[in-house]
Parts: structure tokens; C-alpha cells; sequence
């Protein structure tokens, strides 16, 4: 499978970089770049790309905007956000308007690659105990949103299973330590991952991570259940 991607960064020399370098791999096509949030999303509209590598700070639409807009319907592109600081206030933001992650500027070219294959796939793009880390930080530091509220009433649909592997989501295990946690097949997690996302309206593991904390079923930095 070929996947189609578009850069957003309103440097062009950084634009241009990332697209010659991805351009290099074959199950890759650059489909376009854009210099600022607005360009992004008719970019995206017009080319239908996979995944998105999203500037944040751009003139204009920034690139939390633009992924607000391309993900609020929830079949648009994974956005994968590019950054300078891996802890950068912006980062907290763009996951929650739907982000599927992060890279750093500095990222070598075979973990860009990684990373983009990962988050097309609908994985986890992180290191878990990354994930752990930066979700639990971000929960901890950043007020709640409105929309985070709304996953509150929605873990109700969960069955007692799948509450339990959201919560080992959350605590960043990878599905096959879940499965040896659980004592199930990787398969059985698999599955109950699928659901999960499917009756959270969830997009992929990231978010997940991402409601778990908010909801309150973790309590951000511990990886336990909220009492």
C-alpha cells in the first residue's frame, strides 16, 4: 500500500527537506506541501493524503486549527505534529484537536519513516513509556476541554474488559503485554481495541490514551485507575 502524504511548514527550506526525504521511500508519495494551516486543509481536501506532517506554529491558520479542521470528522488524515520541543504547550494542544502524535524537527529519517508508517497503520506512535509520560504531563498541565468531558458518559457503553484494556492503554502497554497481562490472545486484544475506538468515536491509540486521562478512569502521571 502506497501511502500519500502531505508537509505543512511555513518554513520552505524544512518543507522541502521532509518531502525529499520521504519522497525517497516506495511505499511513499508526496501528494503536496503547504506553507500555513489554511493551504494544509485545502491540500488535504483536494489530494486526500494518509497522514500529514503538521507545522504548529504557522502565520495565518496555525497547525492546531488545521488539524482541528481535518480531523473533525473523522475520516480525514492521521496528523503527525512537527515540534521543536517534545514537551512544547502546543503539542498538548494539537492532540487534543485530534493529533495522532509527535516528531521532533531534529527526527532522523528512518524514525520519520517509522513514525509515519505507524500512525497510517491507526498504531501507537510513540514508545509506550513515552506515551505515558507525555499524556500524563499533558493531562496534569492542561485544564480539561469541553470535549474531553463528553468521553465521561461515554465509557458507560464500555464492557468491563474493554475499560480494563483502555486503562492498560493508557498505562502504555504495547497489545502484547496487554495480552499477557489479560491472558489472551493478541488477537482477543485486538479486537477489544477496535471496539473500544469504534464506541469512544475514537480516531486511534493516541486518542485513546488521550480520553483515558481526561475521562478520569487514569489519573494522569500514575497509570491507576481513578478511584
Amino acid at each position: 500500500m502506497t501511502i500519500g502524504i502531505v508537509v505543512a511548514d511555513d518554513h520552505e527550506v524544512v518543507r522541502a527537506g521532509f518531502a525529499a526525504i520521504l519522497d525517497t521511500q516506495p511505499d511513499f508519495t508526496v501528494l503536496g506541501t503547504a506553507a500555513d494551516g489554511a493551504e494544509a486543509v485545502r491540500a488535504c481536501r483536494e489530494r486526500r493524503p494518509d497522514v500529514v506532517l503538521m507545522d504548529v506554529r504557522m502565520p495565518g491558520m496555525d497547525g492546531i486549527e488545521a488539524t482541528r479542521h481535518l480531523t473533525s470528522g473523522g475520516s480525514g488524515p492521521r496528523v503527525l505534529v512537527l515540534t521543536t520541543f517534545d514537551l512544547d504547550e502546543y503539542v498538548y494542544d494539537a492532540l487534543r484537536a485530534g493529533a495522532s502524535g509527535f516528531l521532533l524537527k531534529d527526527v532522523t529519517a528512518e524514525r520519520l519513516f517509522d513514525a509515519v508508517r505507524v500512525v497510517a497503520a491507526g498504531e501507537a506512535l510513540l514508545a509506550p513509556t513515552v506515551t505515558k509520560r507525555l499524556i500524563a504531563e499533558f493531562a496534569r498541565q492542561r485544564p480539561r476541554s469541553v470535549n474531553a468531558a463528553d468521553h465521561g458518559p461515554a465509557l458507560g457503553a464500555l464492557t468491563p474488559r474493554e475499560t480494563e484494556v483502555l486503562r492498560l492503554i493508557a498505562g502504555g502497554l504495547s497489545n502484547p503485554e496487554i495480552a499477557k497481562r489479560l491472558v489472551v490472545t493478541e488477537e482477543t486484544v485486538k479486537t477489544h481495541v477496535s471496539r473500544v475506538l469504534s464506541k469512544l468515536n475514537l480516531r486511534d491509540r493516541t486518542q485513546a490514551v488521550v480520553a483515558a486521562y481526561e475521562s478520569g478512569l487514569v489519573v494522569p502521571g500514575t497509570g491507576e485507575p481513578h478511584s
